[in-house]
């Protein structure tokens, strides 16, 4: 079960980095499996194709999507970005109590909370 979560999650994110560079049928087929968790056989009804059909659609965006991460690296440093991140909001947060008033630390993890809250979006 994990596993296939895992998955799921992976492929999610992939394509909110590169479905604009797949083809409109395998950003279909993948939207359609994988966020609206539509089965093989609903989706090659809803192509007029057969079920094996689907499944070398969405095999084949997978892989293509594996190979853009591995070429381009967009999710690995998404995810590297989002560590530090945290990092940084939990190493001021830790200042002690008169350097966190200033004004300037404060606009900052304030800032830095903003931007850990945007990048959850994508």
């Amino acid at each position: 079960m994990d596993r296939m979560l895992n998955k799921v999650l992976r492929i999610g994110q992939l394509y909110d980095f590169y479905s604009g560079l797949l083809t409109e049928k395998q950003r279909d087929c993948l939207n359609m499996h994988y966020l609206q968790d539509l089965s093989l056989a609903e989706i090659a009804e809803e192509f007029s194709v057969s079920r094996q059909a689907v499944h070398d659609i969405l095999r084949r965006a997978e892989q293509t999507l594996e190979e853009y991460e591995e070429k381009l690296g967009l999710a690995a440093r998404y995810s590297q970005e989002r560590k530090v991140l945290v990092a940084v909001i939990e190493n001021l947060q830790q200042l002690p109590q008169p350097v966190k008033l200033l004004p300037e630390i404060t606009q900052a993890i304030v800032s830095l909370n903003s931007l850990l809250e945007d990048t959850r979006e994508v």
